[in-house]
């Protein structure tokens, strides 16, 4: 499934809450997103068009939640990019943030930390 970057914005409030409303959606967004209520109408649309929301009725309006799970969404969306950027392998993703200088020093830590319970595990 692909969702576009505004798509997601949208995603991610009924991933945090729902079942919600367009104006409750709205009104989760006013802080972050400068968007009419035509904009987020038109957003949940074409997520409903793509099966990642459902909608039901509920009275006046139609009160939405997410069909897809986030994980299941990042799951394959990261998937997708491995496959399609790095041939499938994750070392030269990690390879790439560090020669773009976007590994911190936390970031580096939790990923020995991480390597370490991998080797564990095994």
């Amino acid at each position: 499934m692909n969702i576009s970057e505004a798509e997601s914005v949208v995603m991610e409030v009924l991933w945090r809450e729902h079942p919600l409303g367009a104006e409750d959606i709205i009104d989760r967004l006013k802080s972050t997103q400068d968007w009419q209520e035509r904009t987020v109408k038109s957003l949940l649309n074409r997520l409903l068009r793509k099966r990642a929301v459902a909608a039901k009725k509920d009275g006046r309006r139609y009160l939405y939640r997410p069909k897809v799970e986030r994980t299941q969404y990042v799951a394959s969306r990261s998937s997708d990019l491995l496959d399609r950027l790095f041939g499938g392998r994750v070392a030269p993703l990690v390879a790439h943030f560090s020669e773009q200088g976007k590994l911190r020093k936390k970031d580096i830590e939790e990923l020995k930390r991480l390597l370490e319970e991998i080797e564990n595990e095994r």
